[in-house]
């Protein structure tokens, strides 16, 4: 689906970037996955749809965009991601405060790396 000039692939995935797996109305973000540079909604799509070599961003890479903002198509670098307490910076659309229990799946981090 393209959302805000972005392709964001996935299950199901809807106009803000929700999927079959998140779907509240705050889940609205979609991550660049370090393997295939693609935006997925979840890491569930990921491993549905991606390309089937899931890798982690390396924090010397946390400057780069890697977030979409499914309210308003603003682009995150992952810095900035981690540090927004679930909140745009650009349009304050809160994010679902949950992603945070799945950052040692996206990103390296000192939990699961």
């Amino acid at each position: 689906m393209n959302i805000h000039g972005r392709l964001v692939f996935g299950i199901q995935v809807d106009t803000e970037t929700r999927c079959a797996h998140y779907h509240k109305e705050i889940d609205r973000i979609a991550i660049k996955f370090y393997c295939c540079h693609q935006y997925f909604p979840c890491y569930k799509c990921h491993t549905e749809c991606g390309c089937g070599q899931p890798k982690i961003w390396p924090n010397n890479y946390f400057d780069e965009k890697a977030i979409l903002c499914g309210s308003c198509g603003h682009e995150l670098t992952i810095s900035q991601y981690l540090t927004c307490q679930s909140t745009c910076p650009n349009c304050h659309s809160e994010f679902n405060p949950g992603c945070n229990l799945h950052a040692h799946l996206y990103f390296e981090t000192d939990i699961g790396s």
